[in-house]
This record gives C-alpha cells, sequence and structure tokens, in this order.
C-alpha cells in the first residue's frame, strides 16, 4: 500500500503550472520501536494533556498555541490568525530559481521526498518541467509549506520523476568556525600520507547501500525472538582493545598489516552478500528487517514461540503484531 500524500497542490514554472503530489522518500516504519508499559501490570502507559498549575486535564479544544515573552507570560495565537498569514506556497510550489546541484552545501539538507503528477492531467506540463531542469544540468529551487511552516525545496529530475530535498535556512546552520578553531595545525610526513592512502585504496569501494546492514536493528530482533521463545539472555562479551598504540606511524603500519589479513574475508563476504541481493525475486514492497520477527500465534503462521521453554510469569502478555509508537 502506497503511502498517503504529505501535501497535494500545483508546481509551478512562470505560466507552466501542474497538479502534483509530494510523498516521503524514505520511513522509519520498519525499525523496530517501543511502547513504555507499567513493570507491575504490563499495562501500557497513557499520556495526558494537564495544566500545568492545576493539574487538572485539557480538552483539545481548549487547547492554543502560545509563544512564551517571559516566565508564565504567553501570547496566545489563534489557528484563524495562523490561516490569515498563509502564504501562497501553502497550495503551491513555485520555481524561483535554478543552481548548479554542486552549489548546494550538506549541511542544508534536511530531507528528500518524491514529487509526481497528481490525478490524470497535468502529465505534459509535468515532463516539460522535468525535463527543462534535467537539460539544465541544474536544481530547481522552490518553496513549500508543510505543519504550517514554509520550506525551501530543490528540485531535480529522479527517473520519471522529480526528488525534492528540503533545505535547511541559513540561521539554522552553526557555523564551522565555532567548532574547528582550537583545532591544531599539524605537520604530516609524506610517508605518513603515503601509508594512509593505501589503507583507502585497500578500503575503496562502489557505493551498494543494498549491502548496508544496521547491526543493531538485529541484534534488537534477536534479542525480542529470544524472549519471546524463553530463551535466557547472555550478557555481551566486552570488546577486545585494539591495543594502546602511541605512534602514528607504528598505528598506520598495523593498520595496513590488519587490512591485509582481514581483506581476503571481507572480500568474500561482500560479493557472498551481492549474491544474494541479486538472486533475491523483486517484490512489490520492499521488506525491512521487521520481517525477521518470529510469526506470532493466530495470525497463520507456526507459533515458533510456542515450541520453546516457557518461562513462568505472574500475568502473560501477548505481544502484539505491530508495535506502535508510544505518543
Amino acid at each position: 500500500m502506497a503511502p498517503r500524500a504529505n501535501w497535494k497542490g500545483f508546481l509551478r514554472l512562470s505560466l507552466v503550472t501542474c497538479p502534483v503530489a509530494l510523498y516521503p522518500a524514505t520511513s522509519d516504519t520498519e525499525k523496530v520501536s517501543f511502547n513504555q508499559i507499567n513493570r507491575k501490570t504490563g499495562h501500557r502507559i497513557k499520556y495526558l494533556k494537564v495544566d500545568a498549575e492545576t493539574g487538572d486535564e485539557v480538552t483539545s479544544e481548549d487547547i492554543v498555541k502560545g509563544y512564551k515573552v517571559d516566565t508564565d507570560t504567553y501570547i496566545e495565537v489563534t489557528k484563524d490568525e495562523l490561516d490569515d498569514i498563509a502564504l501562497d506556497s501553502t497550495h503551491t510550489i513555485e520555481i524561483d530559481e535554478f543552481v548548479p546541484k554542486t552549489d548546494i552545501d550538506s549541511r542544508y539538507l534536511i530531507r528528500p521526498y518524491y514529487l509526481v503528477p497528481d490525478g490524470k492531467v497535468g502529465h505534459d506540463a509535468f515532463a516539460v518541467i522535468r525535463e527543462t531542469i534535467r537539460s539544465m544540468d541544474k536544481v530547481a529551487i522552490g518553496r513549500v509549506v508543510l505543519t504550517n511552516r514554509e520550506h525551501i525545496i530543490a528540485l531535480e529530475p529522479l527517473e520519471s520523476g522529480l526528488m525534492g530535498t528540503l533545505l535547511r535556512y541559513p540561521y539554522e546552520v552553526r557555523s564551522e568556525k565555532d567548532y574547528f578553531d582550537d583545532i591544531q595545525d599539524v605537520k604530516l610526513t609524506k610517508d605518513m600520507l603515503d601509508l594512509a592512502k593505501h589503507i583507502v585504496e585497500k578500503k575503496s569501494g562502489a557505493f551498494e547501500p543494498e549491502l548496508f546492514e544496521d547491526h543493531y536493528e538485529t541484534a534488537l530482533i534477536d534479542l525480542i525472538n529470544k524472549k519471546r521463545s524463553g530463551m535466557p539472555i547472555t550478557a555481551k562479551a566486552a570488546p577486545k582493545s585494539g591495543g594502546n598504540v602511541i605512534n602514528l606511524m607504528d598505528a598506520l603500519k598495523k593498520s595496513i598489516a590488519n587490512e591485509k589479513v582481514s581483506a581476503p574475508a571481507a572480500k568474500v563476504a561482500k560479493e557472498t552478500a551481492k549474491e544474494t541481493v541479486k538472486g533475491k525475486k523483486p517484490k512489490k514492497r520492499v521488506e525491512g528487517q521487521r520481517e525477521m520477527l518470529l510469526p506470532i500465534s493466530g495470525k497463520g503462521g507456526k507459533d515458533t514461540a510456542a515450541k520453546a521453554p516457557s518461562k513462568k510469569a505472574d500475568k502473560p502478555v501477548r505481544a502484539p503484531a505491530r508495535a506502535k509508537k508510544a505518543g
């Protein structure tokens, strides 16, 4: 099932306009998430909105936005007042300029989105804008309102659609001078740089994100499966220290020696991972690591936990098919 659009409106380049929809290009929903529960009862913790002074619960219709100007002093701003200052970019992404992609500092990048035509009309206008950007080999800069805030968005062609990346404003980016001024100016010898370059060459390769593995997520899933199966949880052994190497040249030489030993195994592992990825049949949707969780009883699969040794508990806690994030 395709995700819902975060925004719908119009994309405009001068007098050329077409209806478009903006979809998130990334997702965290496949990551393992936890609820907060009461250790004594096993019940989920519920959060209430209460008055900070009286402690009384406040209903949604009585909650408004307030800007703090002093201790316990707020300027109240209503929804109608916010709607009155709504910008044109609330419903339209107006392309203001075109810039080289290399001019955009990576610190300004926030998150990517997919921009597609909305509905059956406007595909020709969308294609004109997309191919114009592609032919100029530049990035289109526009404005869009998401969650009541105006954002700068950079648009570039991606296959048959457009990828839009939200950008930060200058006041949101901290100056590096506040952090780098105290870094010492160190002179390095040619031998040190040559050894370091040799290590880089040994580790160089193509960018292949499909081979990335979230080791912490895998460890979480393994922990949950073990607890559901009633298996004992053993403490992880502390990692061995690599040795206290004080001399930088010695550290570089030892690094090269370690690379020579580990390189064959690493190469085999990478090639095996590549073959595994290539051998898989394409699926209608991309499955995340959550699919590695054991099946749940009564959901159409074998109950793996039922066959494992069980632990006695004061109150059994059934795992939900899909844990929601605590809110």
